[in-house]
């Protein structure tokens, strides 16, 4: 036991200060992700409702790539290949410079492009189940579009999109875990270190089981007060 607790101290016995960085990574990567995919998701349902048949199109092309590759897969092209292309247009400019793309903003960019995809349906079903009424009624009253869609339908696309949007938070919690593939220290990643360097694997992957169990409880939490704040409207009613 006090093995244990000497290869879970802070300082330089222990693997307490790599792993609390890890689960800083792990939740900095997930928040810095999550306001990128909801913007590109919200745009993207807007593209499928569009009455221009080419930003339908592409808004489908879009979601359809995105929620068909792996999550693994596409983090690898983001990394990788974003890097080979800015090389390749860098040379064709007659600049030959090495190009690295930081890790961290990788995972952020790629795990935005699955979350989006994803985040595009539930806002697209959202929309749909706003009555057309709520838009007449905007534009009787002289309300411009821009007008309405701020004053009139986002609030109630936010509280009908919420269930579906706390569950895609769930799983991009989960998703950060596939950044360590490319060498960035979040919890899996640093947990997997210790495990090889101790020769702990269930101690330590034991501690990120239990890490990633905290953060889906709290947020779990977190997101059930947040609609139930929604739902004070209705329950007024």
């Amino acid at each position: 036991m006090e093995n244990y607790l000497t290869l879970l101290s802070f300082g330089d016995q222990g693997w307490g200060d790599e792993i609390a960085w890890g689960v800083l990574i792990t939740v900095s990567l997930a928040l810095a992700t999550l306001p990128i995919g909801l913007f590109i998701g919200f745009m993207i349902a807007l593209g499928k409702q569009s009455e221009e048949w080419t930003l339908r199109i592409a808004a489908e092309i879009y979601t359809t790539l995105f929620r068909g590759l792996p999550e693994l897969l596409t983090l690898f092209i983001v990394y990788y290949g974003l890097q080979i292309g800015i090389q390749q247009l860098l040379k064709l400019l007659g600049l030959d410079s090495a190009v690295e793309i930081n890790s961290f903003m990788a995972g952020a960019m790629s795990l935005a492009l699955v979350f989006s995809s994803y985040a595009s349906e539930v806002f697209l079903s959202a929309f749909r189940a706003i009555p057309k009424g709520q838009y007449e009624g905007g534009y009787a009253l002289g309300l411009r579009r821009g007008t309405v869609m701020r004053m009139v339908v986002l609030p109630q696309l936010i509280r009908i999109a919420l269930p579906g949007l706390g569950n895609l938070w769930m799983i991009l919690l989960k998703d950060t875990a596939l950044v360590s593939a490319i060498g960035l220290t979040d919890i899996l990643r640093q947990t997997g270190v210790a495990a090889r360097v101790t020769k702990e694997a269930f101690l330590f992957f034991g501690i990120a089981f239990l890490l990633y169990l905290a953060l889906a409880l709290i947020s779990s939490v977190a997101l059930n007060r947040i609609e139930a704040y929604g739902k004070r409207g209705e329950q007024s009613r």
